[in-house]
Order: structure tokens, then sequence, then C-alpha cells
């Protein structure tokens, strides 16, 4: 089961979050019923010779800054399947797209990205009584981090 959430052009300049609220402001031990199952379809107007991705335009990565501000632990909720995890990274990490070589992220940033959410998932998946450590271990994978086990019982 995969859950859609529609954002349109008025949401993303105003700052509304309301399309999301109204998918995931549940009891976290019910979020479990929709890990991995959330995408965003983003509504943004462009001219045809726009060559720009949506995590290139400012608007749309702004939104994603404040969703990320709002709900720090999101990717728990994110479909990783569909490279839904890869997108919202790309709003929120310096990157360049390459033709032949895709989306390559800033190193150093990527780093502090994936650091940041390791902590933030082991810290709410914990206090809300979910085990973290295959979730965060499988977070880190997908962005090409292997988390020592020592590591990861220290969270």
């Amino acid at each position: 089961m995969t859950i859609s959430i529609d954002v349109n052009p008025d949401q993303l300049t105003r700052l509304d979050l309301s399309p999301v609220r109204a998918s995931i402001e549940r009891e976290p031990r019910e979020l479990l019923s929709i890990e991995g199952a959330l995408k965003f379809s983003i509504d943004y107007p462009r001219s045809e010779d726009d060559p720009r991705e949506l995590s290139e335009i400012p608007e749309v990565r702004l939104w994603f800054v404040r969703l990320d501000s709002v709900y720090p632990w999101i990717p728990f909720l994110l479909d990783p399947k569909s490279g839904e995890i890869a997108r919202y990274a790309a709003m929120l990490v310096p990157h360049r797209f390459h033709r032949t070589e895709g989306i390559q992220y800033n190193p150093e940033a990527l780093e502090i990205f994936v650091m940041q959410k390791v902590f933030v998932l082991a810290d709410w998946l914990k206090k809300n009584g979910i085990s973290p450590r295959s979730r965060v271990k499988s977070f880190a994978q997908l962005f090409g981090y292997d988390l020592d086990e020592a590591f990861l019982d220290s969270l």
C-alpha cells in the first residue's frame, strides 16, 4: 500500500504542511502500518524549457526544509523502493545532477544528513517503543553507509 501526498503550488508557496498532517498525524504505533509507504506528488508548474529538477527549485526545497523541521523522523515513512528517500535527501542535501551518473550528493553534506537522521530516527523509534537497530541500519545503507555494531549499541 502506497500513500501519495499531493502538494500543490499554493501549499508550497505558503509552506503549508496540511496535506502531510492529514496523513501522518497518528499515534507512533499506528505509523507502523504506513512505514515505507509514503510518496510525495509535487505539482509545480514549469515552462517546457526549464531543465531543473524539483530539488533545484527553491520553493520546493524550502517546503521540504520546513517539512523536515516539523517531522524530522519522516524518512521512517518514505517509500525507499520508489526512490522517495533519495529524492527527500536531494531536497535537503547539496548535490549536482550528471547525465550519466545521476545525482551526486556533496559527500560531507550527505554524511552529516545521514548521521543526523540516524540519531533522530534512533531516538524517535526508541521513544515510541519501536526497535531502531535494523531500521536505522537500513536507512544508512541506502546512502552507502555501513554502521558498525558497536556504534549501533551506543545509540
